[in-house]
């Protein structure tokens, strides 16, 4: 089993930055296909950003520009978030898979994800 657990989140004021990791534990192997997710109390889960096993990095317009996701090590993954707006307030998950057949900004690509670390944009 593969244990993604992030850290990172926070409250932080309109405008502000805040990055957060993942390291994933557990059964692991030299390369994954993974991303970020976020979600709010009654809204659908969305990606926020993706990257596979090859390094192709994708992002959904809504951030486009904004954050940046990294990976260091094949286990150790960054999403730098700068320019933090209201509707950017969710859980943020880290998600992980061995390989991705389906699209990566897709939840279904992903068995592995870790509990969240809570991230609030204030105005």
């Amino acid at each position: 089993q593969v244990r993604p657990v992030e850290s990172g989140g926070g409250s932080v004021q309109a405008g502000g930055s805040l990055r957060l990791s993942c390291v994933l534990s557990g059964y692991t192997v030299p390369s994954f296909c993974m991303a970020w997710f976020r979600q709010s109390p009654g809204k659908e889960r969305e990606a926020v950003a993706a990257i596979e096993n090859d390094g192709k990095i994708s992002y959904p317009e809504a951030v486009e520009g904004r954050f940046t996701i990294s990976r260091d090590i094949a286990t150790n993954l960054d999403l730098q978030m700068n320019n933090l707006k209201p509707e950017d307030t969710a859980m943020y998950y880290c998600a992980a898979e061995y390989s991705c057949f389906r699209g990566s900004l897709e939840g279904r690509a992903y068995a592995f994800w870790g509990r969240g670390t809570q991230v609030t944009g204030s105005s």
